[in-house]
């Protein structure tokens, strides 16, 4: 896993309280990938314009294995892969997962990394990228519903992006609405991220208060 700021979860000091924790989850298994690309550029914008922290958990780097309910009872199974994941997961506020659109649907590796967590998303925001040429507007809705699930929230719009269109030949954005796109999302995220996260952990506090977060009190 790679981090965009010089920030870790065990590196949290009193100068970063305040800031938005953001994941950037990147679901292609291909090099060179525009999802991921496109995820980068959100990544820095959230960082070097709104001041959040950031980490990126590529999926093609940090692989975690198929899904298993009883994976504690397999010991053949390599878990340092799913310990990283499991540890940004944890350490973050807010999700920007990024999925190309395969049959209208997500990527399988980002299935898999859903079906690996679920009270980690409670009272978190997430946000999404779609690689597509039709708009990505089912994938984008098959992820929320995966999140919705496990109680986390979700932005009301995505940032669908065509390669062809979008890119030039050096993998530069050369669409100005998407970049514009992009930082709007970058902004909201960074915003809606910390007030979401901030009140959950409030309603995780107030014992007497009846919440949805109440079930994941200690």
């Amino acid at each position: 896993m790679q981090t965009e700021a010089n920030a870790s979860s065990t590196d949290l000091g009193n100068k970063q309280i305040g800031r938005t924790k953001v994941l950037g989850v990147a679901g292609s298994m291909r090099e060179n990938s525009h999802s991921t690309r496109t995820l980068r550029v959100l990544l820095q914008i959230a960082k070097e314009k709104y001041g959040d922290q950031t980490q990126l958990l590529d999926l093609r780097e940090t692989r975690l294995p198929l899904y298993n309910p009883t994976l504690e009872t397999n010991e053949s199974v390599d878990k340092n892969s799913i310990q990283i994941a499991s540890d940004a997961v944890k350490w973050a506020d807010a999700f920007i997962l990024a999925s190309p659109d395969y049959h209208g649907s997500m990527s399988g590796t980002i299935k898999n990394f859903l079906d690996y967590f679920w009270e980690e998303f409670a009272g978190k925001t997430f946000s999404y990228v779609c690689s597509s040429h039709e708009k990505g507007l089912t994938v984008m809705d098959q992820m929320r519903t995966a999140v919705r699930q496990c109680y986390g929230w979700s932005m009301p719009y995505g940032v669908s992006i065509n390669g062809e269109q979008d890119f030039n030949s050096k993998g530069e954005i050369i669409n100005a609405i998407l970049s514009r796109r992009l930082i709007m999302l970058a902004r909201d995220m960074s915003v809606y991220g910390k007030l979401i996260r901030q009140q959950f952990q409030k309603d995780l506090e107030e014992k007497d208060s009846y919440t949805f977060a109440a079930r994941y009190r200690g």
